[in-house]
């Protein structure tokens, strides 16, 4: 019997918050970002929780 795989809900909405706020600020016409100090702790902290959901969803196959 398999177990079901579930999603942790907190690190996703962290996910997609962090991730549509590099988004918006990052301006496409001269490929830098409009707070780079700022940019680079989301960055970090997207990267980071990112890591940790796909941990924990593969940790549970």
């Amino acid at each position: 019997m398999q177990k079901k795989r579930s999603v942790n809900f907190i690190l996703l909405i962290i996910v997609i918050i962090l991730g549509t706020t590099l988004y918006k600020q990052f301006d496409f016409g001269t490929f830098i970002f409009q707070q780079p100090a700022m940019a680079v702790v989301y960055g970090i902290t997207f990267l980071a929780c990112l890591f940790l959901l796909i941990k924990a969803y593969r940790g549970k196959q």
